[in-house]
């Protein structure tokens, strides 16, 4: 397989914006929330982005060298390598739950940066260990129940929140979108043989620039939807030009090895640690049966374990937030992008952090030139869920979809009570316990959000094994439902305002905090569980036959696979 081909060109701008998006959250919130502005800004541009770049660097050559290697093993040319960049939800988290509260507590830019160095480390450890068993999970674990988890996040986080930009944009956003969608939908082939990622970002940086200019020859006339959101002008450009600095990544690992013995520093954020670890790995082992169902099979342990090392990399080079092999393998595959988009995205991400150009890049592309391709990778994403199961576990995708739309809705209405600044979300949801607004119930939206990515999996493994009617299996899920409800890992949560966390067994919730333990949910997994080994009991020879059964398929045609999809082999139709 060659090292670049044309179509890596648009899967390295659809990944870079993606690493980009994360490289100006990180600059946004930690200047912002964390004092990490004027004198103390080296702790970012000097500190945290250079150690986000090696980790970057090293992960993406590792995920092109195993598609490589997966192409020779094969005698294939056609393998897509893992996409792999900063992971959102952590970042998001660490900042808000870890680093905020250690700087509204100390003031100390410092001090903050130090707490997210151990929570990345945490995370990244709990990866590494996680990649010695998560194969075993993988092979237990119908394919719908996967999929299904990654297409909820895909509508939400990725579709959904791009979609909003282009139509907030439109006249700079949909010019971008036609490209795209006429390129990968239509598979047509553009004049020159240019990338369609490439010719749609031109297009819309062009637009938007353009659209500025009218802004300014006539101001009083120039309609707010049609100007980018970013501040594109000269002296922006000037201004951002001014601040690039070459920064060499620095050894941090003895100041994190000293903060590893002082454990009073770091025990109380293991609620926050040990929740998104496993939730990386079981993100991350969802992304890797994306990638097979969309045929390219990589080894589970050496990705996940990649996956952990270059998180643990990230935290003794100084960087807080960890690395992960990112959700959309099927839409970088769908663009045609081999290994080298996954090689070109390292060297221009520690590019623009090593010399301190991440600001500059923002004043000269607007935002809504490059999210069409973010947002068909979305797309392709919620596609592959149905596509790549069997065609009866379709309602089990569907439902699988909820928690993460819930999810998605939840950090919308968080958004919503803090910028409104008046009655909190804890305040309303203790005037009125169900939290229903305009039909809505957030009680049920915030219970459903907690740990919805175990949720997702369960209740579409659960449907999966209902629809093949094999009960007992269904009764297994129903109870490690109901043990990790227990353990605070689902539902549970405690509420400070409109600031939501964990509420793991055994941990104390903070002062004031409105609490929600959850018991009533884990008893009716239980009961679930009940009601499914009983129909396990009286129709055992259902049961046998369901598995050997071929599944279903639409009319005419020919059923996709023929197993229960846990193991990833197929027959009959490649997905």
């Amino acid at each position: 397989m060659r090292l670049l081909v044309p179509r890596d060109i648009d899967g390295f701008f659809g990944l870079f914006v993606d690493n980009l998006v994360q490289l100006l959250l990180i600059v946004q919130l930690t200047t912002i929330l964390c004092g990490m502005s004027g004198d103390q800004s080296h702790f970012v541009y000097q500190r945290i982005l250079p150690g986000a770049a090696v980790s970057i660097l090293l992960g993406n050559i590792f995920y092109a060298w195993q598609a490589h290697r997966l192409a020779g093993r094969t005698g294939r040319k056609d393998v897509t390598a893992l996409p792999y960049g900063i992971n959102t939800v952590s970042l998001l988290i660490f900042v808000f739950f870890v680093m905020v509260p250690v700087y509204q507590e100390t003031k100390s830019a410092e001090a903050a940066w130090r707490a997210g160095l151990i929570a990345c480390l945490g995370s990244g450890l709990i990866e590494f260990v996680g990649s010695f068993f998560a194969e075993r999970i993988r092979k237990s674990t119908p394919r719908a129940a996967l999929l299904s988890t990654l297409a909820g996040i895909a509508i939400g986080f990725i579709a959904m929140s791009f979609a909003l930009q282009i139509w907030t944009r439109p006249i700079v956003a949909l010019a971008p979108l036609a490209i795209v969608l006429v390129t990968y939908f239509s598979n047509v082939r553009l004049p020159l043989g240019l990338p369609g990622g490439f010719l749609a970002i031109v297009v819309g940086t062009a637009i938007g620039w353009g659209v500025t200019a009218l802004g300014w020859l006539f101001p009083d006339a120039t309609p707010l939807s049609i100007v980018p959101s970013a501040a594109l002008s000269p002296e922006a450009v000037a201004h951002a030009w001014e601040q690039r600095a070459w920064t060499w990544p620095h050894w941090w690992g003895n100041e994190v090895m000293d903060l590893l013995k002082s454990p009073a520093e770091w025990l109380g954020y293991l609620t926050v640690i040990v929740p998104m670890g496993i939730f990386n790995v079981i993100g991350s082992l969802q992304n890797i049966e994306s990638a097979e169902a969309a045929g390219d099979p990589y080894d589970t342990r050496s990705s996940l374990a990649v996956n952990g090392i270059g998180t643990i990399i990230a935290a003794l080079f100084g960087s807080c937030f960890p690395t992960t092999i990112y959700i959309g393998h099927p839409g970088w595959k769908g663009l045609g992008a081999r290994a080298g988009y996954s090689t070109l995205n390292g060297l221009a991400i520690t590019l623009i952090c090593f010399t301190g150009t991440v600001a500059l890049v923002q004043s000269i592309v607007p935002m809504e030139a490059a999210v069409a391709i973010v947002l068909w990778i979305g797309i392709v994403i919620t596609a592959q869920a149905f596509q790549s199961t069997p065609y009866n576990h379709a309602p089990a995708v569907a439902l699988g979809l909820f928690p993460a739309i819930a999810a998605w809705g939840a950090t919308v209405t968080y958004g919503a009570f803090m910028s409104a600044g008046g009655k909190t979300l804890q305040e309303f949801l203790t005037a009125s316990p169900t939290g229903e607004l305009n039909g809505y119930l957030l009680q049920g939206l915030l219970v459903t959000e907690r740990g919805y990515i175990f949720t997702c999996m369960i209740i579409a493994a659960i449907s999966a094994c209902l629809v093949d009617r094999a009960f007992r299996q269904a009764a297994i899920w129903s109870v490690i439902a109901a043990v990790l409800t227990l353990t605070g890992m689902m539902h549970a949560y405690q509420l400070s305002g409109n600031v939501i966390d964990y509420l793991l067994l055994g941990t104390s919730a903070a002062d004031g905090a409105l609490t929600y333990r959850a018991y009533d949910v884990a008893i009716g997994y239980v009961t679930m569980a009940i009601i499914f080994f009983w129909f396990s009991a009286t129709n055992k020879s259902i049961e046998a036959t369901s598995a050997t059964s071929p599944h279903d398929g639409p009319p005419g045609e020919a059923p996709a696979r023929l197993d229960n999809s846990s193991t990833g082999t197929t027959e009959g139709t490649d997905p």
